[in-house]
């Protein structure tokens, strides 16, 4: 059975370059699952409420006017909502952080807003979080291929040292920490994004560092991705440094986080 109803948190900085094209994408499946043409098996998990909200992370562009003035904002798609939230700009954890607290629905999943991971892959996270509670979209694929291989090689290379550390000090065998295809349920995700300290591009460490402590059931999904042009993330000193420090961070800022209630062993749960 699928969900009652499903929101779809888009992060979004300076994209007016990008996201009229993502839209366009998102939507265009959407409208197939109104007409029904799409696959049963996908069309039978999705809801048929969708709620689309396009995180503006204060962007000094056209990113908000973009998104406010698509046709889908006043209803052009039955079950279908978009509308945008405007925050000041913080970084891509602040706004996920925001979108995901924001919602409402049953199900919460943040996906990238050049739809990098393509709106046909929604399917593979709802089955999942049918016996989950997290779904951490992954690209690594069952038969060890990486969908990261088309990345550029340092890209690759401060990837492989990323998680090198991410895995040993925090994290431990979640082999892709930073694909931005992430799905939870409500309670889940109220729980844990109400703790979330990180902003920087380490967010979704401690995101799966706090599921972990609360005891949340995760399921690894791998899903299809393409790497879009246009990424501004650069590698540069700094940028390292903050990086190095949040891991770093992470275990020592959230070391008062217990199990969940519903996890706990019987003799620790309250009553």
């Amino acid at each position: 059975m699928s969900p009652a109803s499903l929101t779809l948190v888009l992060p979004a900085f300076n994209e007016e370059d990008r996201l009229g094209a993502a839209m366009d994408e998102l939507f265009g499946y959407l409208r197939q699952h109104e007409a029904g043409t799409l696959p049963e098996a996908d069309a039978s998990v999705l809801p048929n409420d969708i709620r689309v909200v396009v995180v503006d992370d204060g962007s000094s562009d056209r990113t908000a006017e973009i998104a406010a003035t698509r046709p889908e904002a006043t209803g052009s798609i039955e079950g279908v909502s978009l509308r945008v939230l405007t925050v000041p700009h913080g970084g891509k954890g602040a706004a996920v952080r925001a979108g995901m607290l924001d919602a409402t629905s049953d199900l919460i999943i943040f996906t990238d807003a050049d739809m990098a991971t393509p709106p046909d892959q929604l399917p593979l996270l709802l089955r999942a979080l049918a016996n989950a509670d997290v779904a951490l979209g992954s690209r690594i694929q069952p038969d060890g291929s990486d969908m990261r291989a088309s990345q550029p090689f340092y890209r690759r290379m401060l990837g492989k040292m990323f998680h090198l550390l991410a895995s040993l000090w925090v994290v431990g065998p979640v082999q892709d920490t930073q694909c931005g295809f992430k799905g939870f349920t409500r309670a889940a995700a109220h729980d844990v994004f109400a703790q979330q300290r990180i902003t920087s591009i380490v967010f979704d460490v401690e995101l799966i560092y706090l599921c972990r402590r609360r005891g949340y059931p995760m399921a690894i999904v791998p899903i299809q991705w393409y790497d879009r042009l246009g990424s501004r993330m650069q590698p540069r000193f700094g940028l390292a440094l903050r990086v190095a420090w949040d891991l770093f961070r992470i275990p020592l800022i959230h070391r008062r986080v217990k199990r969940a209630a519903a996890f706990a062993p019987a003799d620790q749960r309250p009553g």
